[in-house]
This record gives C-alpha cells, structure tokens and sequence, in this order.
C-alpha cells in the first residue's frame, strides 16, 4: 500500500484521488462574445450591452450527450460544470433570479440536460458556483467587478447589502444540491481578501463576505460527503492550484502536510469559448501534464469551453482526442496511481516520470524522451518480476546486475536495471513500461 498520508478531509476523497482525471465545461452567455469569460469585466461593459447576450442566447447545438461521450472516451471520471459563472447568468431554472437560460431562447434547464447526460455515462457530477456575480444588485463593487473604476462607483454600492447576496448564494446551493440527485463535487471560485487596489471601501471579498461557514455547512447538510474546494477562503477538501504545474506534492501551508489537490488547466489560453485564441497545448504538452500530476500525488482537472451553440469546437474535440487515443491503452498508469515510494523516486532517470500503484504491486516508467537501446534503472535490479510495455503488453527483456557504458568506459553495478528497448520508438506520444514489482 501506499505510504503517502494526506491531510484529512470533511469530504469523501477516495475515489477522486483513484480516478485522477476529470473535465471542467466554462459555458456562458460568454460564450457568445467569444473573447474570454471575463470580458465583461475587460471591457468594463454595462449591463445593457451584456444583456444582449441574454437575449440572443440560444444553443440550439446543445447535445451534452455527446460532450458525456467525449469525456468518457477521454479517459475522464468525474466533470464539473459552471452553473454560474461570474457574470451571474444562472445555468438552471433557478428560482431566485429571472437572469437564467430558461428565460432565455434556450428556454430549458441546462444542467438538468447536463447531470441526466453524464451521469448515464458513469461519469461523477459537479457543480462550479461563482463566489462573484456581476450582475446582482446586491454584489459590492468592487476591484473585481466590472464598475470598479467607474467614477461613480462608490454611489453604485449605496443600498447594496452583502448579506442580502448571501442569503440568495445559499438559496442558490440549496437548489443546486437538492433538485439534481447525488452531486459529488461543489467549487466555489474565488476569494480574494488580498486584493488592495482603491480604496478601503473597495477591498477584496473573503470568506466573511460570503458567510462562508453558513453556506459550506448547507452544503455539508444537504450532500453529505461531497467534495469541496478551498476557496471560499475555509479550508475544505481540496487545493486547486490554477494554470501552472506543480512540480512536488501540494502540501499544507502551515503544517506541511500533504493535501488532496488538483490542478485545473486549459486547452488553449482561456476557460471559456475564444474563438480567436491560439495557445492551444501541443499533444505532447497534454499528456505531459496528465503524467506530471498524477506522478506528483495530483489529479488533473480539463477545461473545455463550448461554443455559444453549444457544442465543443473541432480544436476542443481534437484536444479531446489526444487523451482518448493515449488513455484507450495507457490508462493503468493513472487511475489508482499516485507518486512513486520515496525509495523508488531515487531511481527515476532522466527524462521520464514514475507513477506507482496505490497497492504498491505496479510501477509505471513514463519516457517523455525515448532512449537509445536501453533504459537504465539504478536501484531496481532484483526488485522487478517482469516488464511489459503497457500499450500493447509486450514483453521486454531486462539484465540485473547489468554495465553501463559512461565516458567510453564500462561500468558493472549490482544494484542497475537495464531494460532492453526496441530501437524504433512505439508510436505513443509518450510510451509507458509497466513493470510487476516483487
């Protein structure tokens, strides 16, 4: 079993730190601009010019049926939708606000359509749930809202009461985690107490804004189980570091403790739909990111970003297709996979990542970069029953005890793995050895 012992947690996080790869889906009325999520906010529109949007909104292409498909085929476990992004347009038929689809050309419940989808294909259910909303009468201005350096900004917060918009948040869960079935993840984005810009009537919101213990304990109540993220700003289940790799195991700020995490990444350069966007990741970069998180005790959580249509363009399904080509035969590698025993993360050679079994009985040797002839494991001889590539299970023959040629010399060390490799690289983006510990 493994040795790794993680932070305990209010949530039930078995499962998720088995399955280690999970979709986001960024949908909108942003999706219609198509020129990032927060474009409300970049380009300071007032609400007349996004209501056009609400409007028009109208995906008459919406088919989450085939999204669940995708997902599925791309070796994804569980998904998490945003029923409300910070724009504030609600995703269901909320009862608490006109500013939904079903009041919309839509004129239906999307995530309804979205839950009944998914969950027919096995996947796990979750709900993204904006801390922000630009739209509400009674969300603050402030440096994160799309008036903030509107003249008059400090007149727009007379007569707006936080507490009115936390009462309407928790209404909102309540809704979300009662009218749906079981809901296995809730993320709540973001806090932002550090935000200093303006003046001291326009600080950032935090947990206190939020009356985040209310709303975290309804969600509790009514889900019990569930997992939640940490940014409500009350520690909860998860940390979700955001748009960058980490290259260690996340751990506890303060004690040091290894934390349940997920790193959220994207396609290309934005969440939502970007129609002009073109810093769409490399196959290669794809793959990589998959294996790097989960060979650092992580889970990899997927942004697609649909179109206003409502379907998931040809470069989000091609993007899609790079997992579902390498995960078809190299999926043991991930699931139930986690960072290697420290005394096996001391051979890991150059240019390849270890993930290793939860039963510790597996080792997984990821080659981002193909070796001539052989693959030299120092530390592993006597240790290694058999050898197998995983994509097609064949077999590779291995020496213990075996030399190394180095600076035109020869070398004989007792405790080196040498693993013979064909000479011409399997065709994987990145090939993965499984070798069947003694």
């Amino acid at each position: 079993m493994s040795s790794y012992v993680t932070r305990k947690t209010p949530g039930d996080t078995v499962w998720f730190k088995h399955d280690r790869f999970g979709m986001f889906i960024h949908w909108g009325l942003y999706a219609m601009p198509a020129r990032h999520e927060w474009v409300k906010y970049q380009e300071t529109m007032l609400d007349e010019k996004y209501d056009k949007y609400f409007k028009y909104f109208n995906p008459d292409m919406y088919d989450p049926r085939e999204w669940a498909r995708q997902a599925k085929a791309a070796g994804m476990k569980y998904v998490v939708l945003t029923a409300k992004h910070h724009e504030g347009f609600c995703m269901w038929d909320t009862q608490y606000t006109d500013y939904k689809c079903t009041n919309t050309p839509a004129g239906r419940d999307l995530v309804r359509e979205y839950v009944d989808a998914f969950r027919a294909e096995g996947l796990k259910i979750g709900f993204y749930y904006s801390l922000l909303d630009w739209h509400h009468p009674d969300f603050t201005v402030d440096p994160c809202h799309p008036r903030w350096l509107d003249p008059d900004a400090q007149e727009l917060n007379v007569g707006r009461d936080m507490t009115v918009y936390a009462q309407y948040m928790r209404d909102q869960v309540r809704e979300l985690l009662t009218n749906y079935g079981k809901i296995d993840i809730l993320w709540f984005d973001f806090s932002y107490t550090q935000d200093k810009r303006g003046p001291e009537w326009q600080r950032g919101k935090g947990k206190d804004d939020w009356e985040a213990e209310k709303l975290l304990a309804l969600a509790r109540e009514l889900q019990p189980g569930i997992i939640i993220d940490n940014r409500t700003e009350i520690e909860q289940d998860l940390w979700t570091p955001e748009q960058y790799q980490p290259t260690e195991w996340v751990r506890h700020e303060e004690t040091g403790e290894l934390v349940t995490w997920e790193a959220c990444q994207t396609f290309s350069g934005s969440w939502g739909y970007y129609r002009d966007e073109t810093t769409w990741k490399s196959p290669e970069m794809l793959i990589r990111m998959l294996i790097n998180t989960v060979s650092t005790g992580g889970n990899l959580l997927m942004n697609v970003g649909p179109t206003s249509r409502g379907y998931l363009d040809a470069r989000a399904e091609k993007s899609l297709k790079v997992f579902a080509d390498w995960m078809k035969y190299n999926s043991r590698s991930i699931y139930g996979c986690t960072m290697a025993e420290p005394e096996i993360l001391k051979c890991l050679p150059a240019d390849c990542r270890f993930t290793q079994s939860e039963d510790g009985k597996r080792l997984y040797v990821h080659l981002f970069a193909y070796p001539f002839g052989h693959l030299y494991l120092k530390g592993l001889a006597g240790k290694v029953d058999y050898a197998q590539f995983l994509h097609d299970g064949s077999e590779l023959l291995y020496n213990e005890g075996g030399t190394q040629h180095i600076h035109e010399g020869v070398t004989k060390d007792e405790d080196l793995l040498v693993i013979n490799l064909p000479p011409v690289k399997p065709d994987v983006i990145v090939p993965v050895i499984e070798l069947f510990l003694k």
